[in-house]
């Protein structure tokens, strides 16, 4: 409950200010914490229940992180046609903020990774968190000593491809499990 309520603030952090600091990366990672989110709603739900259901659980949210990560892809090619201006002050503090709770919610749930198949669904959700945080950061980074807006295309890129893996992941663990 405590990951589902940090990861759901953190959507809405980071969404304002990806808007407001005009971030691929900051945007794609705001969506990465509502598809964690609704994978925590999804493991909630699934206490208690079959083995099978867990699994499809699981399915689910590989599937809304499917979504998410080509949904990430169409907001950086938009971007990338339109243009933008990211802002990379906002950038780092929101990434910053963000690694810290995504940290909080894996030392959580480090416990529960060996578990039943929801449970290592909503493990590589986090583990994937804290490593498009560390892009987020570098990409504010980047776009500040090369003033440029490349950096954070491409890691708003890159973060979409790594989520893309990551739901490939979680299928490969839920087939397992059938």
């Amino acid at each position: 409950m405590i990951a589902l309520l940090l990861n759901a603030s953190m959507f809405i952090i980071g969404l304002i200010a990806g808007i407001l600091a005009q971030s691929t990366a900051l945007i794609a990672d705001s969506f990465d914490m509502l598809a964690d989110a609704l994978a925590y709603s999804l493991g909630l739900w699934a206490i208690g229940h079959s083995t099978q259901f867990k699994t499809i659980i699981a399915k689910l949210s590989g599937g809304l992180l499917s979504l998410l990560g080509l949904g990430v892809l169409f907001e950086v090619g938009r971007r990338a046609w339109l243009g933008s201006s990211p802002e990379s002050d906002i950038i780092i503090a929101v990434a910053c903020l963000s690694l810290t709770v995504n940290t909080i919610v894996l030392i959580l749930l480090r416990k529960l990774r060996g578990r039943e198949v929801h449970l290592q669904a909503t493990w590589i959700f986090t583990r994937a968190d804290v490593i498009a945080n560390l892009g987020v950061i570098l990409s504010g980074i980047l776009v500040v000593l090369t003033k440029s807006r490349y950096p954070d295309l491409i890691v708003g890129f890159a973060i979409g491809l790594y989520v893309i893996k990551e739901a490939i992941e979680i299928f490969r663990v839920a087939n397992r499990y059938r």
